[in-house]
């Protein structure tokens, strides 16, 4: 037994496999669409970390040779894709702006992969000072490592003694984890989702059930609304995004419905032609949410200027490891990508997000001279602004979760300095702020931000898995390459599921055709706002 084994039980692990990856990437379709429709539907999205290593485990514990870092690996790609599909809070404001009938596949993809793999490089010179030099609780990524360790039958604190009993357990996996114990997970797993399955069965197809109902009554001149939801989506969401997050969304509902809305109609007059109930809603959809809007920009501004010392702290460690030297020296937990492949890796991301924006800009009938501006400024963009926001929401990942950070903030932000940016462009250059009755502009508005929130998400994921493979002991720049395995399979996944959803039900103010019940229709509460922030700044 050579040196580096007897210091490291984990250095003859397998961890980045084929067989992994295939397994990741199954994951990955389902907690990819999950959470595209659960993001249209309510504007909420769950972190997949735990679940997946839960699936992982169940899985490869079939396999006489599986271990705690295979099932790391499997988690952190799967998690990564299920974080990315966080664009559906902005994407599909172009079609609600009328400029895009559908979601085209490679710039779709093209888009989510550049800025989800940037998202990756960002964060990584953060590791060393925000995750192994930092009491931040990592609240999601301790769980999982607890998870993956549990399924291991680690059970000792001390670090030493628990890599010799992990190692220990994994020769035996295939003795002692037979019979009933190691069908457990598969078959709540599937309990869970044949449960599921049969409900949504029965409301949405049968229409023998309702998902929702709601009891309206008046005071005076003041509407309230007791609304009661039953859907087994949301109840499974609640559950992974925890307690403070529904306490966080039921506060939400007391000051919409038990506070704004009531003291709104009860100062503005109700139209004779108009009933009760949509007076109320329309007095939701254009005074109340925008209340929650501000209240959400605000925060994520505050949080920003709060993290601002962090944000620095990264922009020099960013610097510092791209002047850095080779892995060589360090062991195999301290191994991140190489300064080179990180610099190769932003280049070509870049080149991807620029060819990406000159295909969506070359559609219109501008001129090349203004394509290649925009083109250029919009690239610049993205790499900035999702520089800057990186070390924020990964500090925000770590201090609160991935689940509960601001990302709607962030997004909200971005809309806004991208928008004004191209506005003083189109200032200059009037004829742009025309073009298609206005629609192009806005749209790249739109089309620009989704790539900074792609970055903005990773982020907020990526720190959070590398605190669990530092737990578990993973070695980081391969866990680095899943996330951005992660990345890529996700991206190819997100435009085909949009298009299914879309096609199936549509979206609120945007209907694939005539004829279809609107109430049915996916809200898709953040991609409605950012189309209305976008052409509140772009409208006359």
């Amino acid at each position: 037994m050579t040196k580096m084994t007897q210091s490291d039980p984990y250095a003859n692990y397998r961890e980045l496999t084929l067989r992994g990856m295939i397994l990741g990437a199954l994951i990955t379709v389902v907690f990819t669409a999950s959470n595209v429709y659960l993001g249209l539907k309510v504007g909420l999205t769950f972190a997949s970390s735990i679940p997946a290593a839960v699936i992982s485990m169940a899985i490869l514990k079939f396999a006489k040779d599986s271990n705690i870092l295979e099932n790391n690996m499997v988690q952190t790609q799967a998690s990564a894709a299920g974080t990315l599909s966080s664009i559906i809070f902005m994407l599909p404001a172009l079609l609600m702006v009328g400029y895009w009938t559908g979601f085209p596949f490679w710039q779709t993809a093209f888009l989510c992969i550049g800025g989800g793999i940037l998202g990756v490089i960002f964060t990584i010179p953060l590791r060393y000072a925000m995750v192994v030099n930092s009491d931040l609780p990592y609240p999601e990524g301790v769980a999982a490592a607890e998870i993956l360790k549990a399924g291991e039958g680690i059970v000792e604190d001390d670090d030493n003694a628990a890599a010799t009993h992990a190692k220990q357990n994994a020769e035996q996996n295939a003795e002692q984890n037979t019979g009933q114990n190691q069908n457990t997970g598969i078959k709540e797993i599937g309990i869970g989702a044949l449960f599921a399955g049969s409900v949504s069965f029965l409301t949405n197809a049968l229409k023998v059930s309702a998902d929702a109902a709601s009891y309206w009554f008046k005071i005076g001149g003041a509407i309230f609304q007791l609304p009661i939801g039953f859907s087994v989506a949301l109840l499974g969401a609640g559950y992974l995004v925890g307690l403070a997050g529904g306490l966080a969304i039921l506060l939400g509902i007391v000051i919409a419905w038990g506070i704004a809305v009531p003291v709104l109609s009860s100062q503005i007059p109700q139209p004779d032609d108009v009933q009760m109930i949509p007076f109320a809603m329309q007095l939701w959809k254009e005074k109340v949410r925008f209340i929650g809007a501000g209240t959400i920009g605000i925060a994520a501004i505050w949080t920003l200027i709060t993290l601002l010392k962090p944000m620095l702290e990264g922009l020099k460690l960013s610097v510092r490891a791209l002047k850095g030297g080779s892995n060589n020296n360090l062991s195999r937990v301290e191994q991140d990508l190489s300064p080179k492949a990180m610099i190769g890796y932003m280049i070509g991301m870049m080149l991807i997000l620029a060819l990406t924006f000159y295909q969506f800009v070359s559609a219109s009938s501008i001129p090349s001279g203004m394509a290649w501006l925009l083109v250029i400024v919009c690239t610049i963009l993205t790499f900035g602004i999702g520089f800057l926001v990186a070390a924020a929401c990964g500090y925000m990942a770590g201090l609160v979760g991935s689940s509960s950070s601001p990302i709607s903030g962030i997004g909200i932000i971005s809309i806004v300095v991208i928008s004004l940016v191209l506005l003083m462009i189109g200032n200059i250059n009037p004829e742009l702020l025309t073009q298609a009755d206005g629609q192009f502009i806005t749209a790249l508005a739109l089309f620009c931000g989704s790539a900074v929130l792609c970055v903005a998400t990773i982020s907020n994921d990526n720190l959070q898995d590398l605190k669990t493979g530092y737990l578990v002991k993973a070695t980081p720049w391969r866990q680095q390459i899943a996330l951005i395995i992660g990345c890529v399979v996700g991206a190819l996944v997100i435009a085909p599921v949009l298009d299914l959803l879309y096609n199936a039900y549509g979206f609120t103010g945007a209907m694939p055709r005539a004829g279809m019940d609107e109430s049915q229709a996916l809200g898709a509460p953040q991609a409605t706002l950012m189309t209305t922030i976008a052409k509140g700044i772009f409208g006359p």
